[in-house]
This record gives structure tokens, C-alpha cells and sequence, in this order.
């Protein structure tokens, strides 16, 4: 089977997506990293009438500079009384500007003088916030399929929302092979074996899409055991995502095991690292068969499995962001394959160079851990100290976009 280019799979996997969860209505503080299921719009103007932006005095621009008495004083919460002419109110931040007001003077750049004030010139609107300056009534707050984030949280506050619908989270069954693998905490190696990373790395890349793992532990390589452990999996989550064993050695049996119970859509990919990847169905559930080696398996499910399941969880999928860079290092070799390349970002500015975290071998996960980002290295492609390259940070990969307020 040839290898798939990246674009081309993640088409054909995303086509595969015809349904999403049912919704649900939650409280706000149940909401953070849910998907919303019906856009929200404001009934409210924010703020709801104008409000002095500083510590100050309301004034009238026309009767300053000068000496003005002090009519009354405006604390936030509460209202105020239409301004004299010829006077000034003692006002501070948050308070609605009094009616006939129409500049605010800081309390830096006032003089009092027991019930007076001395004031210099002021320029209509200054240090005023307008009503409706944030939001205006019918305002699209949040959309349908965004993830919502704690700044969302605290923008639907403002405007009194207390519940919002949400998909319900998808559950995410995973699985690992291998006879080499020990559980950390579970005693010292054995000659031959290595501590399994796997498990907690992809349980935790699924909660940060606020998604529930489904911890099935770790199966020994024997094909009818590992068949069994797919069909538990797929009777018990909404997606399976396996590390291990689906490549081409006499001890990987993952692939041949979801093709003698369902179906294989997909089998490698054009990318470095991660070619060997598996997507298709068991019993009619989704799975992804990542590569065991564990930067592998990370970066197949950033790019792959993550946009999925993002989609299948009624959320909207949109390319990373990817801004350039300089390179700090240079790759003498083209490769074959689209290759994402761990890199730290050193300096700032048009100062700015990618440089190597270290070994790019896909089972060093110092590399990984230490990466601001993966610098992309296009198939037939060499480098050069210098040369732009196209950046995508860690916090991109590892987590869902955010939405924006749309009027």
C-alpha cells in the first residue's frame, strides 16, 4: 500500500465523520473545554450605559479649565443624578457617567479643594467607556462547535448567561501492545523491557480536548487476545486509538486484528515520524492504530486523530497555525517523506531561529517535552541556516482553537 500524503488522510478520515453527540445543558462551571451545541447570542449591551473608565471627575467639557464645585459623588453600583452645569462629580471606575457629563478628568490631573475642584481642559469622551463598547444586543458570543475556554467562561458571565448547551464528551478507548511493556511505578526493568508512556501521554492529549479516556490497559502480543481487547473497546467508547503494532514485524497484530473484525480505511502515512498509522472501524466503531514509538504516537495524534475527534465531537476543524520562522539548523539530505521536526524557538523578533531539541529519533521523548514546536520540512526538501520555515507551536497541536465573538 502506498503512502498516504497527510492532506489526502486527513480528508478521507474526516469524510468518515456523519454524526455527533447529543447535547446537553451544563452550568458554566461545568463547561470548561465543552463543545457548544447551539450558538449563543447576548441579550444584553455591555456595558449597559456608559461608565467612567478612571478615578476621576465627570465634567462638562465646556465648563473646564477652572474652578468647579462638587455636586456628588458616583460610586460604581450606583446611579447618579443628572450633572449640574457648572459643576463636577466625583466619580470612579465602573460608574455610570452622570446625564450632561460628557468627559471624564483623572484625579492625577485634579486639585481638590474642600467641596471644589481645580480641573484642566478637557476633550469630549475622554475616559469614558460608551455603552454597548464590548457588546451590542444580539451579539454572537460563542459558536456552534467551539471549545470553550475560560475566557469564553467569563465572557458568557458578563452577560448573565448561567448554562449553555454542550455536546455530551466523547469516550476514547486506549489500548497498547507489547511484551516489552512495564506499567511506571510497577517495579525495576527487566532486561528488554521499557516503562509504557503511551497510555498516560494519549490519555492525556484526550482530556485535554475534554474527552474521557478509557484507560483498557496494555495486551501482550498474541493476536487473539488483542483481537478480544478491540472488541471490548469497541463496545464500551465512542473511538479507539491503539499505540503498537501496526507495522509490518511478525509481532504486530493490531492491523490484521481490526481487518478480521471490521474494516481498514487507511495504512501509513507520507509523514516523519509516524508512517506507520492504521485508521478504520471495528464493529462499527472508529479506530486509530498509532505507532508504538512514543513521538510517533504523539505526533500522529496531534495531526491525525486530534482533528477527528474534534469533528466527531460536533466541533469545528481548522487548520493549526503555522507563522515562519528562520532556521538554526540546516538538513543537508531531502527526505521522502513530510517530516515535522521538533524544534525550541531561541530569541525573538526578527531575531528569531528555530533550533533542534536534540535527536529527532521518534522514540527520544526529551525532544518532544523540551519542542516549542514542530518546524515543517516539506518531502524533497533541504534546509539551510536561514532559511524560512513553517512553525507550528505545542499548544496548537495539543490542544482545540477558540472561537471569536462575530457580530
Amino acid at each position: 500500500m502506498a503512502l498516504t500524503p497527510l492532506s489526502e488522510a486527513l480528508e478521507k478520515i474526516l469524510s468518515t465523520v456523519s454524526a455527533r453527540p447529543e447535547a446537553e445543558t451544563v452550568g458554566l462551571s461545568a463547561a470548561l473545554k465543552r463543545f457548544v451545541a447551539t450558538q449563543v447570542h447576548s441579550s444584553q449591551t455591555v456595558p449597559p450605559a456608559d461608565n467612567s473608565a478612571m478615578d476621576g471627575y465627570a465634567v462638562r467639557s465646556e465648563d473646564v479649565p477652572g474652578v468647579l464645585p462638587i455636586s456628588q459623588r458616583i460610586p460604581a453600583g450606583h446611579p447618579p443624578s443628572a450633572l449640574t452645569p457648572g459643576t463636577a462629580a466625583r466619580i470612579f471606575t465602573g460608574a455610570v457617567v452622570p446625564e450632561g457629563a460628557d468627559a471624564v478628568i483623572l484625579q492625577e490631573d485634579a486639585q481638590q479643594i474642600e467641596d471644589t475642584v481645580q480641573l484642566p481642559e478637557a476633550v469630549t469622551g475622554q475616559h469614558i467607556r460608551r455603552r454597548g463598547d464590548d457588546i451590542q444586543l444580539g451579539d454572537r458570543l460563542v459558536a456552534q462547535g467551539q471549545c470553550l475556554q475560560p475566557q469564553d467562561i467569563g465572557l458568557l458571565a458578563s452577560v448573565g448567561i448561567a448554562d449553555v448547551s454542550v455536546f455530551r464528551p466523547l469516550t476514547v478507548a486506549i489500548l497498547t501492545t507489547g511484551d516489552e511493556l512495564r506499567e511506571p511505578g510497577s517495579g525495576d526493568l527487566a532486561p528488554g523491557q521499557i516503562y509504557n508512556s503511551n497510555r498516560v501521554s494519549l490519555a492525556a492529549l484526550i482530556e485535554a480536548l475534554g474527552m474521557i479516556p478509557v484507560d483498557l490497559g496494555n495486551v501482550v502480543d498474541e493476536p487473539e487476545m488483542i483481537g478480544a481487547a478491540l472488541e471490548r473497546a469497541a463496545v464500551s467508547a465512542d473511538c479507539i486509538v491503539t499505540a503498537g503494532g501496526v507495522s509490518v514485524g511478525e509481532e504486530d497484530h493490531v492491523r490484521g486484528q481490526i481487518e478480521a473484525r471490521g474494516t481498514l480505511t487507511l495504512w501509513k502515512l507520507a509523514i516523519k515520524p509516524g508512517k506507520p498509522l492504521a485508521f478504520g472501524e471495528v464493529m462499527g466503531t472508529p479506530i486509530f492504530g498509532l505507532p508504538g514509538n512514543p513521538v510517533s504516537a504523539w505526533v500522529t495524534f496531534a495531526l491525525v486523530a486530534k482533528p477527528f475527534l474534534i469533528k466527531r465531537q460536533g466541533g469545528v476543524v481548522s487548520p493549526e497555525p503555522r507563522f515562519p520562522v528562520r532556521s538554526g539548523f540546516s538538513v543537508a539530505r531531502p527526505g521522502s517523506r513530510e517530516e515535522f521536526v521538533r524544534i525550541r524557538l531561541i530569541g525573538c523578533g526578527e531575531a528569531m531561529r528555530a533550533t533542534l531539541t536534540g535527536s529527532q529519533s521518534s522514540g527520544v521523548l526529551t525532544s518532544l517535552s523540551q519542542a516549542d514546536g514542530f518546524a515543517v520540512i516539506p518531502a524533497g526538501t533541504t534546509v539551510s541556516e536561514g532559511d524560512w520555515l513553517e512553525v507550528i507551536s505545542m499548544a496548537a497541536l495539543g490542544q482545540p482553537g477558540a472561537g471569536a465573538i462575530s457580530r
